[in-house]
């Protein structure tokens, strides 16, 4: 059709034949006798064909046949928000539009009718999405952005956003990052606001969401798998590089950015939770403004079609949880966040999975929990359950506190007596395990005879731990003389020394 222009030129204005003009414009010589026969009959000069665009001269050759007069034009705007629901189909609206005209389209027409009118607006209207089925969220490019009151900083706060995908209903949050238990948080409130969830939650491939993104197979972060069968929704990731996957909720961020963060762009907030307050009340105005296509707001079509179509949200909140693999060490403890937390001391050398709340720590072997513990938020503790002890099968271990012992008797009698000490000021000798073997190692990076010196200093210092021995290696002061010591400053974990002060000057 876009070829009608230059094979007038060469049949009105050059009175080539048919096989010249097909070859001249790559078409079939039947094609070109069609549009030729068209030409003529047509009757107009080749300067008024000229004149005409491609469109307005393809509707003369061949104008469409006008619609039979009486048929009704179905309504477009009912025929969408119907196609929304679970089990409606085009089908069965165009069954019962005939049931009610019976001398209106028939059903090739009616789909082309509707078709053609979804084209009209915004395209992502041809994505006709179930009410209750999806809720669609990421995070914006444009950030929130809050004041400390304290030192006047500005400081960017992540823009979360989730939108449902038949009645586009929003839900905004401002959060600190997008660690995964910010975005399980964001997600669980998110469900809160809506009163319901979806079967399926579609994300971006963030590492909040997706630790490892696949086109065909991606892996889903433990923590968001876990909120995701909490409220018994399905999660389906959108495809690595295909926008088109998530339109619905790249068009509600552009709204969300348009409509919540520019209207609050010339305002302080001093927390992150004045800021949110703000950001909800925007919120609420979008969600009531009506949208130009439809002439309702998100809020109206979400009571209308979607709210009913929620499955009800379980009668406990999902606890928001991390997860990390550990080796269980000799001291049989992993390490949670620099605390120290016990398990069966049979599990020595095992690999565990662990699970963390703000309150709960829980270790599971093989699926199977093993250990359960308050959490405490104190470093270097050790947190330690008197069943996890071997205690009468203490012989049995590998590791013991004589083995230590001996160990440390072979690279000198201080390095012995320093591990005693060790394991003195323990609560339990096996606390002490690790800065033993710490000790241990270093005898292989240092001569044992500096190991020895070192320790020995340690013990005049009574510094009972790892990093006492390590540092006076480090700077080589395991052999002061008496009147070097004098003028040393003492070890400890509060004196930074002269090179944390010093200022580095540039040119």
């Amino acid at each position: 059709m876009k070829k009608l222009k230059e094979i007038a030129r060469l049949c009105l204005e050059h009175n080539l034949g048919v096989r010249p003009i097909a070859r001249a414009c790559n078409i079939s010589t039947s094609t070109a006798s069609v549009y030729m026969e068209k030409l003529k009959q047509l009757g107009a000069a080749y300067g008024e064909i000229m004149e005409m665009d491609e469109d307005t001269l393809a509707g003369l050759l061949f104008p469409r046949e006008e619609r039979a007069p009486g048929k009704p034009l179905p309504d477009f705007d009912y025929l969408h928000r119907e196609l929304k629901r679970k089990g409606v189909t085009l089908q069965l609206l165009h069954e019962e539009y005939k049931r009610d005209n019976p001398d209106g389209y028939e059903r090739t027409q009616f789909y082309y009718l509707y078709h053609e009118w979804a084209k009209k607006g915004d395209p992502v209207m041809r994505f006709t999405h179930k009410a209750g089925e999806k809720m669609f969220v990421d995070f914006s490019g444009d950030k929130a952005h809050y004041q400390d009151p304290a030192t006047g900083r500005i400081i960017a706060a992540e823009f979360f956003v989730s939108v449902l995908g038949a009645s586009s209903y929003i839900f905004a949050r401002a959060v600190a990052d997008q660690t995964k238990e910010s975005f399980a948080d964001c997600n669980v409130r998110a469900l809160e606001y809506y009163g319901g969830s979806p079967e399926c939650i579609v994300p971006d491939n963030l590492k909040a969401g997706v630790t490892h993104a696949c086109y065909y197979d991606p892996e889903i972060n433990r923590t968001f798998a876990a909120m995701a069968e909490h409220y018994h929704m399905a999660v389906l990731p959108t495809r690595k590089g295909k926008a088109k996957d998530k339109a619905k909720v790249e068009s509600g961020v552009l709204q969300a950015q348009r409509r919540i963060l520019a209207a609050i762009r010339n305002r302080t907030f001093f927390s992150i939770a004045e800021l949110n307050r703000a950001i909800c009340e925007e919120m609420e105005k979008l969600n009531r403004r009506p949208m130009a296509l439809i002439g309702k707001s998100r809020h109206e079509l979400f009571m209308e079609i979607e709210k009913a179509a929620l499955r009800p949200l379980p009668a406990e909140r999902f606890v928001i949880a991390s997860w990390l693999k550990a080796k269980v060490h000799i001291d049989y403890h992993v390490a949670v966040e620099k605390t120290f937390y016990s398990v069966p001391y049979t599990l020595i050398g095992q690999d565990v999975d662990i699970r963390y709340t703000s309150s709960v720590v829980e270790i599971y072997h093989h699926n199977k929990r093993v250990a359960s513990h308050m959490r405490i938020g104190t470093p270097g503790a050790f947190v330690t359950e008197n069943l996890h002890m071997p205690n009468g099968h203490r012989q049995y271990l590998e590791w013991t506190p004589e083995r230590i012992r001996l160990w440390g008797g072979k690279i000198g009698p201080h390095t012995k007596e320093f591990m005693d000490q060790v394991m003195e000021h323990r609560d339990h000798p096996e606390h002490g395990f690790r800065s033993c073997l710490g000790i241990i190692r270093l005898s292989k990076t240092y001569s044992p005879g500096r190991v020895e010196n070192a320790c020995k200093r340690a013990l005049e210092l009574q510094a009972y731990n790892y990093r006492s021995v390590k540092s006076l290696l480090e700077k080589n002061l395991e052999n002061l003389t008496p009147a070097e010591k004098k003028n040393i400053v003492p070890l400890h974990a509060n004196i930074r020394g002269k090179d944390y002060y010093r200022e580095v000057t540039h040119d």
